[in-house]
């Protein structure tokens, strides 16, 4: 048994760091500075995105939610979002094990 943490050490920018990888997923956390965007891109598989602080302006085929601490969303393979953080956030991104880190590491260049 092995414990994990999503809590970053600070907020500059987004940044992306992998805290667990199995047979299947790989669980990432994303923080995001305040009024830090992440611009359109897809994924190649499913995705799952959830706001563990903060809140986020969540960007789907130009309709746009807010998510709030807790809030989750699922996306199908290759859908265009974007996120933008209302405040310093924190997400959890839960990829299939087949997509590949360094495209996710690109993204929040």
């Amino acid at each position: 048994m092995q414990k994990y943490s999503f809590k970053p050490e600070n907020f500059n920018g987004v940044k992306a760091n992998l805290v667990l990888e199995t047979a299947v997923s790989k669980e990432i956390c994303i923080t995001l500075e305040d009024k830090s965007v992440m611009r359109d891109h897809k994924a190649p598989a499913p995705i799952v995105v959830q706001v563990l602080q903060g809140e986020i302006e969540f960007g789907v085929g130009g309709e746009f939610i807010i998510l709030k601490e807790f809030d989750l969303i699922a996306l199908d393979a290759n859908v265009t979002h974007s996120l933008k953080a209302k405040g310093n956030s924190i997400v959890r991104l839960t990829l299939s094990n087949t997509d590949s880190l360094s495209r996710v590491f690109s993204v929040v260049k």
